[in-house]
């Protein structure tokens, strides 16, 4: 039998990659293996990114069944921010609504955006549409909130307080102070959502001073 790692691990590049730790959450984004559970050119199938619990109703599932969707996994929901996900409105019902409240708060909306709504957003604002690599923007540190995943140099790290967490695929480093300009990965929506008071599941290794 195979025990090689399936690539199904999600960094907060929105790269994914062969590894043998394990997340703390799930996420989909359509179909995206084939014969032999490889990942073929595409990835992703849908606008709809999204990021669920590992466990649900006891239910166990192959995390790559011919012809459905491709189970990925991430460290924490801030990776699953990173990358583009937002939550899962079904296996994560409360953190959807408190996430969408957030981004009716962060755009002063009416009401509560409707999903396709903010999975158009968040696809605009997450991929370059000719090469589909991640886009990013530059920002400063400080005006980031707690959740905010950044790249400083070649260091991909989590915005805590007034704290850089250097990322791995196991957990997070320990903290060094914030850096001044970074590169931000999380799409513009989520960090707005985050500011607003949204609250990403962290990491335990995410602990700060």
């Amino acid at each position: 039998m195979d025990r090689r790692p399936l690539q199904n691990r999600v960094l907060p590049t929105g790269e994914i990659v062969a590894d043998t730790a394990r997340g703390t959450l799930m996420g989909n984004r359509g179909c995206l293996h084939g014969a032999g559970r490889a990942l073929g050119a595409a990835r992703w199938r849908s606008k709809l990114w999204i990021c669920c619990t590992l466990t649900w109703k006891d239910v166990r599932r192959d995390p790559m069944p011919p012809g459905r969707w491709t189970a990925l996994f991430f460290l924490d929901e801030a990776t699953a921010l990173a990358a583009g996900h937002r939550p899962c409105a079904y296996c994560r019902r409360a953190s959807f609504l408190a996430y969408a409240e957030a981004w009716r708060s962060a755009d002063g909306l009416a009401r509560r955006p409707w999903a396709r709504e903010m999975d158009a957003r968040l696809h605009d604002e997450r991929v370059e549409p000719r090469t589909r690599r991640q886009l990013t923007r530059q920002a400063r540190c400080a005006d980031l909130p707690t959740g905010a995943m950044v790249r400083h140099h070649d260091t991909v790290g989590l915005v805590a307080r007034r704290w850089f967490l250097p990322w791995t695929s196991l957990g997070y480093g320990a903290p060094q102070p914030l850096p001044d300009r970074v590169e931000l990965l999380t799409p513009p929506a989520s960090v707005a959502a985050l500011r607003a008071g949204y609250r990403a599941a962290l990491h335990p290794s995410a602990e700060v001073p």
